[in-house]
């Protein structure tokens, strides 16, 4: 996918959600729409699909927040409102990884970096994350980072 047919599904999809009077759906589009134009704005120049997918990213970490917040609280209409969005957001995200392909990558990038001479420890956790970030973007999917880290710090810890 390329950044005009992400961005122009979006458009599409809008359209979709607006003839079947689909409210809900149409109001998150929208919003999505104008975080991606607000960014291209602030850029002064079009965005590409990577970051597109990160504006699509940021949205996805406000919403699990703001869920988060609902949910403590006491407001579960609101937190289930926040998570409805999070799963339309996420159709336009690449898949994302399970736990065992985290690890998998993980184990991969610690591999390396003890091949490369030095075995990395629990203070080589920046420089192990962006490696394994690195990696999980190459490949093409996406992770949480939460998730990640905590999975670096057990590998680490060994």
């Amino acid at each position: 996918m390329t950044d005009v047919s992400l961005v122009s599904q979006i458009d599409k999809d809008i359209v979709t959600a607006m003839k079947a009077r689909d409210g809900e759906r149409t109001t998150a589009l929208r919003m999505v729409k104008t975080a991606i134009k607000n960014k291209e704005i602030d850029k002064r120049s079009p965005l590409t699909e990577a970051e597109v997918l990160q504006v699509l990213t940021t949205l996805i970490k406000q919403r699990r927040d703001s869920a988060e917040q609902f949910t403590k609280g006491n407001r579960p209409e609101l937190a289930a409102k926040e998570i409805s969005e999070i799963a339309l957001i996420e159709t336009y995200m690449p898949k994302a990884a399970g736990e065992g392909e985290i690890r998998e990558v993980v184990a991969e990038v610690v591999a390396e970096l003890t091949a490369a001479g030095n075995k990395p420890g629990p203070k080589d956790m920046g420089t192990t994350m962006k490696a394994v970030q690195a990696k999980l973007q190459a490949a093409g999917v996406r992770a949480d980072g939460r998730q990640v880290s905590e999975i670096v710090k057990e590998e680490l810890a060994k």
